[in-house]
């Protein structure tokens, strides 16, 4: 028979005779639970001796530890550079789904029920080649709606409230991508100043959802209903045909560094869960203070636990994974895609098919691995970001001051084209999730408003977030009533939002980029807990348009299959689910060699065909124009295409909703400066 595994059933599980609490730790010689009154947390009612199971679990069995109880854990161990045992404080179970506020500054965790009445709701399971994301904030996307009642916003049931869902639906997106809602703290530092972490990149417990994101009648009910109402959103969500993807931080916890705060892993067993040195120093690879250390089998097991319940008792759908590097570095705290954790995470049954993204970096040695993920994974692409901010932005900057353009065509083709350059053949164009904006840096329209970041009221002196933003602010930092520089703003947030949709990879649209949110030049809004991290929803007429066309851009890719191929096409080969590329000058021309990199050329012509799998035959035409004077382009006579029409242009102030005549091969158009524009094709007849 197979050997008992040791690291099962970790947390609490209820039994005919109450509940057993379940914790892991290698290193400490005593732990005892705690159990606390149900209605005044100051009251311990018991404490129970927990024993060793044979092994590095400790276990604790009470006819008390039954649903609704708040319960803590005590632990101690030997002193030594690596330990940090203190046996009078009140730790948090690893494990615990609930969190409560105890005595003073404790938090006791909450013995939970999983049971939730979920109907007919089925996960959506949107292939991803039809997938868009949204990258949104719980409390930021409703706090000002007035179309969601007061009492709702910024919550759980706010996200779920009809005003939202028809927001997200009506623009087309497909999934919505939560910043984290695993239960976090802020860091003392920004307690100390008045400030908060707003973002969440702060974990306390990984299975946990956020208290502070439920309402106000859920949050005096107690945990419990917390987490029904999490529950509820996703249920609503997934009526509506929109998948929840979660953004989780397992690569540091809320513990920070050496002097920080004791809440659960330190004190249950430091030299297990955290990077070390033999002194004790931690090997901080997360810039966060603390790195989990994945190569012990505990931290792997914690992860791959809380993903399965989340996936299993939450129904979310995928996982967009902070710092992903950090969770690949094995003992020698080097990466490697083989890391048991990348394995497990791929290869566990309870999390096939769901979304995996991984932001593919850390701040440590070796830390950038952009493409080196094992298949399976999508990752975050950040030269796809860099050069189309670049060939839209800083590039045109350049040229109107010197002019020349620094670059051709040729980088940004090859982002357009689906990052061949950056991915594995065998992964595909969809392995990269492709996006402009994020949560972290300048919103969309303030890359096109400032030259610099203004993040003077984070506290730190405006020292911190990137100095490499890419953005240009069209002859005006920040806000200005020139009509012409509203003018080029307006275009180049159209040209920045159709490049993203039209290129192949998933597309990730962060929330209020649609109508153009600013944050008024802080590209680090970390700590910023107000309206100017909130999506304001009192729209200007040129706002309303800018999501008119966001909206037509997502409806156009979805219907357009050669936009959104799930294979690289392969030369000399039909390739199925792939999108055969041919790429035309401005004269119609094939391309020369020459011209790729031309600064003196920035204007493409990208005729793009599907090998039809499971969809219709399509084939679009895309003209790009990279430099401010218009331009004459004669439409290319290519082999099966008939006819042309315009379906979209970046240089409308509104889109156009309907097709344009059909223009003959050979054709000549006149293309704004500093513009895209989309074609439909007709084929020709054999």
């Amino acid at each position: 028979m197979p050997a008992a595994d040791p690291l099962r059933n970790l947390g609490v599980h209820l039994t005919q005779n109450g509940g057993e609490l379940r914790v892991y730790s290698a290193s400490a010689d005593a732990m005892e639970l705690c159990l606390y009154d149900d209605a005044d947390p100051n009251w311990l009612v018991k404490t129970v001796p927990m024993h060793r199971d044979g092994g590095d679990v400790w276990v604790g069995r009470s006819r008390s530890l039954t649903p609704g109880r708040r319960y803590a854990i005590r632990a101690s161990g030997p002193k030594g550079a690596r330990n940090a045992f203190s046996p009078e404080a009140l730790l948090i179970d690893p494990y615990t789904k609930g969190l409560v506020p105890g005595h003073g500054s404790d938090l006791l965790s909450v013995v939970m029920e999983d049971g939730f009445d979920w109907g007919d709701s089925r996960r959506p399971s949107t292939p991803l080649d039809r997938t868009v994301i949204y990258e949104a904030h719980v409390k930021g996307m409703t706090m000002l709606n007035p179309d969601v009642p007061e009492h709702l916003r910024g919550s759980y049931a706010g996200i779920a409230h009809e005003a939202t869902i028809a927001h997200l639906t009506e623009l087309g997106v497909t999934a919505l991508e939560l910043l984290p809602v695993q239960a976090f703290v802020s860091e003392q530092r920004l307690t100390q100043q008045g400030l908060t972490n707003y973002w969440g990149y702060n974990t306390l417990a990984f299975f946990a959802p956020h208290g502070a994101y439920a309402s106000r009648a859920a949050r005096a009910e107690g945990p419990e209903a917390v987490l029904r109402e999490f529950k509820g959103m996703v249920r609503l969500l997934h009526e509506a045909g929109i998948e929840v993807i979660l953004d989780v931080v397992y690569n540091h916890t809320a513990e920070e560094g050496p002097g920080g705060p004791l809440y659960n892993y330190r004190g249950i067993d430091n030299s297990t869960y955290y990077r070390q040195q033999d002194d004790g120093a931690y090997i901080d690879v997360t810039g966060c203070g603390n790195s989990v250390d994945f190569a012990n089998p505990a931290p792997v097991r914690l992860v791959l636990d809380s993903l399965r319940y989340w996936a299993t008792e939450m129904h979310v759908d995928g996982f967009r994974f902070d710092l992903a590097t950090t969770l690949g570095r094995g003992a020698n705290a080097e990466f490697t895609p083989e890391h048991p954790l990348l394995e497990g995470i791929l290869h566990d049954p309870a999390l096939s098919g769901l979304k995996m993204i991984a932001e593919p970096w850390d701040v440590g040695l070796g830390g950038w691995q952009t493409g080196h993920f094992p298949a399976g994974f999508s990752e975050w692409n950040d030269g796809y970001r860099d050069r189309v901010r670049a060939f839209w932005l800083t590039d045109i900057a350049q040229a109107r001051h010197t002019g020349d353009a620094p670059t051709g065509i040729g980088g940004f083709a090859t982002r357009l084209a689906g990052s061949a350059g950056t991915f594995a053949a065998e992964r595909g164009p969809l392995a990269s999730v492709n996006f402009v904006t994020a949560h972290d840096g300048f919103t969309l329209a303030d890359l096109t408003a400032f030259d610099h970041k203004h993040n003077l009221g984070n506290g730190e002196g405006n020292r911190d977030g990137t100095d490499n933003n890419r953005s240009f602010n069209h002859g005006v930092e920040g806000g200005t009533s020139d009509e012409v520089v509203n003018e080029a703003r307006r275009r180049s947030m159209r040209n920045l939002m159709g490049t993203l949709l039209f290129s192949a990879g998933v597309p990730m649209i962060t929330a209020g980029d649609e109508f153009g949110r600013t944050q008024r030049g802080n590209n680090n809004a970390y700590c910023q807990d107000s309206e100017l991290t909130w999506i304001n929803w009192l729209l200007s007429r040129e706002q309303q348009q800018l999501q008119r066309h966001a909206k037509r851009l997502i409806a156009l890719r979805q219907a357009n299959p050669a936009l959104r191929p799930k294979r690289y096409a392969v030369a000399g080969q039909s390739v199925p689910s792939a999108s055969e590329m041919t790429w035309y000058d401005q004269g119609g021309g094939t391309m020369d060699p020459a011209d790729w990199d031309s600064p003196e050329n920035r204007t493409l012509q990208y005729l793009v065909a599907s090998t039809p799998e499971d969809e219709e035959f399509n084939r679009v035409l895309l003209i790009v124009h990279g430099i401010e004077d218009d331009v004459t382009v004669t439409l290319p006579a290519a082999p099966g295409v008939a006819s042309y029409s315009l379906v979209w242009d970046s240089a409308d102030d509104e889109p156009n909703l309907e097709e344009g005549a059909q223009l003959a091969p050979g054709t000549t158009v006149e293309v704004a400066g500093a513009s895209m524009q989309l074609y439909r094709t007709v084929t020709a007849q054999a």
